[in-house]
């Protein structure tokens, strides 16, 4: 079936959830001003965090007093904040790329369902995501968790709800303060380094029992839900599974649990990295996205037909995860050193091919009953932002519902053999995202032209560094 063009509107006031408002006893979240007052007050809370990711995932905000949060105050913050690079450096305009003229500010709009304490805190400490809108109290669409709740929107207009669920990889690294040093992993219980190809060992997680009960404990403290831990192949090489849910609540919980990892690695003097790729050689760190979508009245997957066949929604989703995903690659694959977790014979898809359980394509339809029908995208790096992976993943088959793309068959065998069938770099990468048309109709024009600028920016700052590589060969060679 030849594809249908199909128009799409951005939705207004669309709840990005409809989870029963949380309970002022609970661990995370209040539903009002005066259940945050009353919760705060009950843990003697001193100082609380307003974040909210930049275009990075890095949390940005102001921290404050208690009485002052409570107090109705306006807090802002400066518009640049969404145009810099992760080195902080502020690339030239050009014709999609725009400063703010007066570089005016954006408020923070406390999510009060997100409020928690920051357990590794010796003062007690409380913590707050935040959206962000302009003067006129309106939502800033190219900011990155009001991106996700655009696309939420689009899904809510058809009278659906995607579920996601991430797995988060990631590697324990030795204490390193030189960037010229190759990273090598850390010593565990056991006093040695631990040794790659420790894959599901339950060795290698006892090798780091403390700082893993410290994530578990950290987790709880803030309300944050664990499906399951662990080793993966490379050394001191972890994975975190998050239970399924609501997308904006799943990013919110990565956005947390990235930075909660990093500190419970701090407390026992060793690093916790999400870059992709952080050793030569060795495997790269993913965030697989488990991806359904649910009928919002009736309960029932989308994905299934009544009797439990797949349905064509299911089939249009792959194609349009198929067709639109490589043109979206530098949401899920943000930076240079992305690429090289993308590579051939590693243990990672280089190709836009889906397959029933099948781990060598980007796109796998895992075993599961009709009800958990879903499909995994196994392109994202771990350095994405969870916001930006989600959206990008769930527009692109969203598109293909609307415009029926239909997708090639599934792949049998092994699909990593042969050419890559992904940008092969940052600047290709950044290139497919702005040729793509349709991604106006989801993402928005301004936010692709921020984007874009930043990630040649990024790239710009990284080619004036020479490398090792260049110095072994070339300087005494060409």
């Amino acid at each position: 079936m030849s594809p249908k063009k199909t128009t799409l509107k951005p939705a207004r006031n669309v709840p990005a959830s409809t989870k029963i408002p949380p309970d002022p006893g609970s661990s995370r979240g209040v539903a009002n001003w005066k259940e945050a007052a009353q919760w705060l007050r009950t843990r003697g809370i001193e100082d609380i965090e307003c974040i909210t990711p930049d275009l990075a995932g890095v949390p940005r905000g102001k921290m404050m007093p208690t009485s002052k949060f409570t107090s109705n105050t306006s807090l802002a913050l400066p518009s640049a904040i969404y145009r810099h690079t992760i080195s902080g450096e502020y690339p030239e305009e050009t014709e999609s790329f725009r400063y703010e003229p007066r570089d005016s500010d954006l408020k923070l709009m406390p999510d009060l369902s997100t409020l928690s304490v920051v357990p590794w805190e010796t003062d007690p400490t409380a913590q707050v995501i935040c959206d962000i809108v302009n003067s006129e109290g309106e939502e800033v669409p190219y900011t990155p968790r009001n991106l996700l709740k655009r696309i939420m929107g689009l899904y809510a207009e058809r009278g659906w709800k995607p579920v996601v669920a991430p797995e988060i990889e990631f590697y324990l690294v030795a204490n390193n303060d030189d960037p010229d040093y190759p990273l090598r992993p850390p010593k565990g219980r056991s006093g040695r380094s631990i040794l790659g190809g420790q894959g599901y060992s339950i060795a290698g997680i006892n090798e780091f029992d403390e700082l893993i009960d410290d994530i578990y404990h950290f987790s709880e403290k803030q309300g944050l839900e664990i499906d399951t831990l662990i080793h993966e192949e490379g050394p001191a090489q972890l994975e975190i599974n998050l239970r399924h849910g609501n997308p904006i609540e799943l990013a919110d919980q990565v956005f947390m649990f990235k930075r909660t990892i990093r500190e419970a690695a701090l407390k026992h003097d060793i690093y916790a990295t999400f870059m992709a790729k952080p050793m030569q050689g060795q495997p790269g760190s993913a965030m697989h996205i488990h991806q359904s979508v649910v009928n919002i009245e009736t309960g029932k997957n989308v994905f299934s037909n009544p009797d439990g066949s797949a349905s064509k929604e299911f089939f249009h989703f792959i194609g349009g995860m198929q067709k639109y995903v490589p043109s979206a690659l530098v949401m899920l694959a943000p930076y240079v050193n992305s690429y090289r977790r993308l590579a051939p014979n590693m243990s990672c898809p280089v190709n836009n091919a889906w397959g029933y359980d099948n781990r060598t394509t980007a796109f796998r339809v895992p075993v599961s009953d009709p009800q958990a029908r879903r499909v995994e995208n196994r392109l994202p790096s771990s350095d994405a932002n969870p916001y930006l992976a989600l959206a990008a993943s769930l527009a692109s088959g969203l598109l293909g519902i609307m415009k029926e793309i239909e997708p090639t068959a599934p792949t049998e065998d092994a699909a990593n053999e042969g050419s890559i069938d992904l940008p092969r770099g940052l600047l290709e990468a950044v290139a497919l995202m702005e040729d793509e048309p349709a991604f106006e109709e989801v993402f928005g024009k301004e936010f692709i032209g921020l984007y874009a600028g930043v990630k040649r920016g990024e790239f710009e700052t990284f080619m004036q560094v020479i490398s090792p590589w260049e110095r072994e060969f070339l300087l005494l060679n060409v």
